[in-house]
């Protein structure tokens, strides 16, 4: 019993070192946002502020629309993440409830597009967007996400294949058609899959700066994350608003992982197995 609490006495310690050395970068960050100018240039270094500036996060938010470059993240965000859950969920569930013609064959396609880097289809991608018209329209980063994503359809596969053929018969007994089996029994089923799949795009799009940087051009459409690059270049050197902007935006990010951190421990083990 002894040997046995100093074992858990050790990895805890450890593991409480360890979330100091990775949270110390975002503890100091917040701290800076709170100092005045003379405390963040001060020598020797000075880590509370000694005037707890609130204020700041105001000052830095109305310096530029980020209002407005929140609403726009929060419009691609939420529109790509629906699109995704629903084109995936029912392109994995068709290969791997149903059998077809050239079935692994297209799987195996699908999977080939995920070794494409997005670099080498983004001319190919403008020129389609430019032909249609969407250029400097929220359009070329939303509505791709409702064709589904290889790694999610992926994901979504493996999950699915372990499930029993019985729900399957037993939905067909009751009278229930494709549709229904799918959307009534599959749906909630693949809740920690769709939930660890939500948190994934979330992540990926609100941290895009590349695809709003490509097809965006008004600063009115812009994201916050091309809102922040635009905001660093008018201050380069001044590391108060920059800090604080940053804070803001990684705050939603951090609290959609939060949330749903049980769901995407269980989405990650269910593909796997």
């Amino acid at each position: 019993m002894k040997t046995s609490a100093w074992y858990k006495t050790i990895i805890y310690s450890l593991l409480v070192l360890f979330s100091i050395y990775f949270l110390f970068p975002f503890i100091w960050i917040v701290l800076t946002a709170l100092k005045t100018e003379s405390e963040v240039y001060q020598y020797p270094l000075v880590f509370f502020p000694g005037n707890w500036r609130f204020s700041n996060f105001v000052d830095a938010w109305n310096a530029q629309p980020f209002s407005k470059y929140l609403l726009n993240s929060i419009t691609i965000t939420v529109l790509t993440t629906i699109g995704q859950i629903i084109s995936c969920s029912m392109i994995a569930y068709g290969f791997s409830r149903y059998e077809f013609k050239f079935k692994n064959g297209l799987f195996i396609l699908l999977l080939a597009t995920m070794m494409i880097p997005w670099d080498v289809t983004m001319i190919p991608l403008y020129m389609q967007f430019n032909l249609f018209g969407w250029i400097n329209t929220l359009k070329p980063l939303i509505i791709p996400a409702f064709f589904g994503s290889a790694y999610y359809v992926f994901l979504l596969r493996q999950f699915l294949m372990g499930v029993p053929k019985e729900l399957e018969h037993a939905a067909k007994i009751d009278g229930a058609n494709d549709f229904q089996t799918y959307s009534r029994i599959f749906v909630p089923i693949m809740k920690a899959p769709l939930t660890l799949i939500a948190v994934l795009n979330i992540l990926s799009v609100w941290n895009d700066y590349l695809g709003p940087l490509i097809f965006l051009q008004d600063r009115s459409k812009y994201t916050l994350a091309l809102g922040l690059a635009a905001f660093k270049g008018v201050h380069e050197l001044q590391i108060i608003p920059i800090m604080s902007i940053t804070i803001l935006m990684i705050i939603p990010p951090v609290i959609a992982f939060l949330f749903a951190q049980k769901y995407i421990v269980e989405g990650i083990s269910g593909a796997i197995k």
